[in-house]
């Protein structure tokens, strides 16, 4: 008699943190469906890479939706009339939240992944935010996730007639970008996969903005190379 594996939907989107979560999700045994999002982003390196990993990864589905947070504007992720900041070093970065920040867009993005998690009869979502090592992002703290988890089980018939409970699990929400390689690399990760950058140049990483920055702070820190980022 074999016992089916728990589904659990996976937020990805190509970069290191969230194909490290998606790694992990595989590892404590959960069936994994994978969710990235074209969103309006002035790239479109993030969503090779996630196809990527999803791929090497073995999910079992792999969901990219269509949506447009550029028709708001706002972020200079998603609006080419603001540019990306760039610094000559991670220390460089200031404290506030940064220009980068796409307005709700975990907010967005965690509400697709309940709807699918609701019809895949789902209660686990996996999401790779982090609160340590990060760009001081709003909706990237626990206690953004615990209330959104909380609110989650009260919009969904599932939560409401008692039949799931959903769980929203950030495995990465207190850990340094060293501690999230080094998770990754136990768990056989092969980081050349994925992409950060939030300005690429011809395709290649820019290392020069915050997210390039604080990925290359964690692989120096264990004295090791960048895969992705390496000439």
């Amino acid at each position: 008699m074999t016992t089916e594996k728990r589904k659990a939907v996976v937020l990805l989107s190509g970069g290191l943190d969230s194909t490290t979560v998606l790694a992990f999700a595989r590892h404590e045994g959960y069936e994994t469906y994978a969710l990235s999002f074209r969103y309006g982003q002035r790239h479109t390196e993030e969503m090779e890479a996630a196809k990527r990993v999803a791929s090497e990864l073995n999910v079992t589905k792999h969901v990219i939706a269509d949506i447009d947070l550029a028709v708001f504007g706002g972020s200079a992720l998603t609006d080419d009339s603001l540019e990306v900041p760039h610094h000559t070093s991670v220390d460089d970065v200031g404290k506030e939240i940064p220009i980068t920040y796409v307005p709700a867009r975990n907010t967005v993005f965690l509400s697709y992944a309940l709807a699918w998690a609701e019809t895949l009869g789902s209660s686990d979502i996996f999401i790779g935010v982090n609160q340590t090592d990060y760009s001081g992002y709003p909706d990237c703290r626990e206690d953004y996730i615990a209330a959104y988890e909380r609110m989650a089980n009260l919009a969904t018939k599932a939560g409401v007639e008692g039949a799931l409970k959903l769980k929203i699990h950030t495995p990465l929400i207190n850990l340094t970008k060293a501690q999230t390689i080094e998770l990754g690399q136990s768990l056989n990760v092969n980081y050349s996969w994925t992409h950060s950058c939030y300005d690429p140049v011809d395709g290649r990483p820019c290392k020069s903005c915050e997210a390039c920055l604080l990925r290359a702070r964690g692989f120096e820190e264990l004295g090791l190379t960048d895969p992705a980022y390496a000439e």
